[in-house]
């Protein structure tokens, strides 16, 4: 059965989507199938998976409003050669739709039951609120993996995110827990950098991952051209950071569960 992990973090610009696209490219380059979805109305990992979001026929929205199969629903990206429930902004109007449906958290973890089954990987970028939707992912999914910045105010919106986590798990999903922290956006020679990087390996020990992320200009223009930066440059500092990622998830799965990873509870 699939792992199914959800990219989330309450605070924007910490590299959620650019983290959702390039693992899933990396995961798929060492051989796993990997699903990626896009959960955010914005749409940007459906257009950094080189899908046009405004061509859709059918979108996730479909698959969480209307109950249409995720296997009507899925798209390839070319370059990343990992599949796609795409979004787009019809997106918007399932976070009010849910409201009103049977079982509304739920309604993701009954559309997976099968993919968990097709797929090594599920990764589902989050929007960088907590609404219907993210509720949903944090419903279904087995853990979170959390990119962060390495300064005083990610600190802050890590703790808001664990309370977070802490309440779905009480209430939707007991076997909910941190995956994992990311650090993005990394810059060693800044000492803020080294200081919110030490702290989190106190807290968090083994739960920090050892890969770390760094400002990289093909990272940033890779998105601009529909590609994962190692379809984009695969030489670049972003892309062998990606693949040294997924190489780190791997291994972790073939660790028993509790040894690594950090209980929410």
């Amino acid at each position: 059965m699939g792992k199914v992990l959800a990219i989330a973090n309450q605070k924007g610009g910490v590299g959620k989507t650019t983290t959702c696209v390039n693992l899933a490219a990396s995961l798929a380059a060492t051989k796993r199938r990997v699903l990626l979805i896009d959960l955010d109305p914005q749409g940007n990992a459906t257009m950094g998976s080189g899908i046009d979001k405004n061509d859709l026929e059918l979108s996730i929205y479909d698959v969480l409003a209307e109950g249409t199969p995720v296997d009507q629903v899925l798209r390839l990206s070319q370059e990343g050669k990992y599949a796609v429930l795409p979004a787009n902004g019809d997106l918007t109007a399932a976070e009010v739709e849910l409201l009103s449906l049977s079982e509304k958290e739920k309604r993701l973890d009954k559309a997976l039951l099968q993919a968990r089954e097709d797929f090594d990987y599920v990764l589902i970028d989050c929007p960088p609120s907590l609404n219907m939707l993210t509720v949903n992912a944090l419903a279904c999914c087995d853990g979170v993996l959390i990119p962060m910045q390495c300064e005083y105010y990610a600190l802050e919106g890590l703790s808001a995110l664990i309370n977070t986590i802490q309440s779905i798990q009480r209430v939707l999903n007991p076997k909910l827990k941190i995956e994992g922290l990311l650090r993005t956006m990394y810059d060693p020679r800044n000492s803020l950098t080294n200081d919110v990087s030490a702290q989190l390996k106190e807290h968090f020990g083994d739960a920090v991952y050892r890969t770390c992320i760094p400002r990289n200009v093909r990272l940033a223009e890779a998105p601009s051209y529909g590609m994962p930066v190692i379809a984009y440059d695969k030489q670049s500092k972003g892309a062998l950071a990606y693949l040294a990622l997924a190489g780190e998830i791997n291994r972790r799965q073939d660790t028993p569960v509790g040894e690594t990873a950090f209980a929410a509870g």
